[in-house]
């Protein structure tokens, strides 16, 4: 994958996350692709905030003949592992590449094992549930943005006139008194 883009990477085990997280393994036990639409909308906002590059990524490697792919979707990068590949397989290779080039890496997973894979590459850890702390707190900080009340500011004719107008203007304001 190339790195063309920022210096801060989050790598997301997007079914680890989804079994995680109340809301998307509810979601999951109705529709898997309605959990994984809503957790790549929820990635989403919280990417539009931190300025990040995200990466999620579920397995595939389950789905005979599934040869693996990439898209990108509203900013995140979404990719399913081709067969006989483990996100967590791709997750180790990706976090790798990107170390090499001395870029900052966090991995949102809360696989123990995969956890320690990726501290050993000198990548940062992030467990499901500080993921959901965190972008508890973004939604909050945005929802906050949305709903502050805007100060009313005068849109005064003066103060868009360009200084020689505004000065014969006010010299017969001062003739007018």
């Amino acid at each position: 994958m190339s790195t063309q883009f920022s210096t801060a990477y989050l790598l997301v085990d997007g079914y680890n996350i989804i079994h995680a997280w109340k809301k998307l393994k509810a979601m999951a036990e109705v529709s898997l692709i309605s959990a994984r639409e809503m957790l790549v909308d929820i990635l989403a906002n919280y990417r539009g905030y931190k300025h990040q590059e995200i990466i999620v990524v579920f397995d595939a490697h389950r789905v005979e003949g599934g040869t693996g792919a990439v898209e990108k979707r509203n900013g995140v990068y979404i990719v399913y592992t081709r067969e006989a590949e483990t996100a967590d397989e791709y997750i180790e290779k990706t976090t790798g590449q990107l170390r090499r080039e001395r870029i900052r890496v966090r991995v949102a997973t809360s696989d123990h094992l995969e956890q320690i894979i990726i501290m050993g590459q000198g990548a940062a850890r992030l467990f499901a549930e500080d993921l959901q702390r965190e972008v508890n707190e973004v939604e909050r900080i945005i929802r906050d943005r949305i709903n502050k009340p805007k100060p009313i500011k005068k849109n005064m004719l003066y103060e868009n006139l360009d200084p020689e107008t505004a000065a014969a203007i006010e010299k017969m304001r001062m003739e007018s008194m």
